[in-house]
């Protein structure tokens, strides 16, 4: 009789957790291409206010207002969208496909820019250094008495 019990009482808890109807659509759902653009901005944005959120702050970048006003969306609009396409797994699964191929475009993009600064940064470092030498040499030159 207790085991009974105890998966009736297993199988109200597993039934009463489920819920089974679909969201509706929303009116004014956003765009997968464009929810791709937002949800992108936000993990840029993310990892910015993660490293300086002051400096973002006192230039007057604050995240979630910039990102709403630059796709012309708001929070209930963003809410009921992504709720919407959460509950399609693999909509939702091939928006965040496409957040992180465009991380990783932007991560490779900025390592190979960061890599021709660093050799034009070599480069001129061994420009300076080359120009010091030869200026010293020359004042060595220079004192030697004739």
């Amino acid at each position: 009789m207790k085991q009974f019990l105890i998966y009736l009482c297993l199988m109200f808890i597993m039934v009463s957790c489920y819920n089974s109807e679909k969201p509706n659509k929303p009116l004014n759902l956003i765009a997968k291409d464009k929810m791709v653009n937002v949800i992108l901005d936000m993990s840029l944005l993310s990892a910015a206010k993660g490293i300086n959120k002051r400096a973002l702050e006192n230039s007057g970048v604050y995240p979630l207002e910039y990102i709403y006003k630059k796709y012309n969306i708001d929070s209930l609009q963003f809410a009921k969208s992504n709720a919407y396409y959460t509950y399609y797994a693999d909509d939702y699964e091939s928006i965040y496909n496409a957040v992180e191929d465009s991380l990783d475009k932007l991560k490779k993009k900025y390592r190979s820019i960061e890599n021709i600064e660093k050799k034009e940064k070599r480069k001129r470092d061994s420009i300076r250094k080359a120009k010091k030498k030869d200026s010293i040499n020359l004042l060595k030159i220079a004192e030697k008495p004739l």
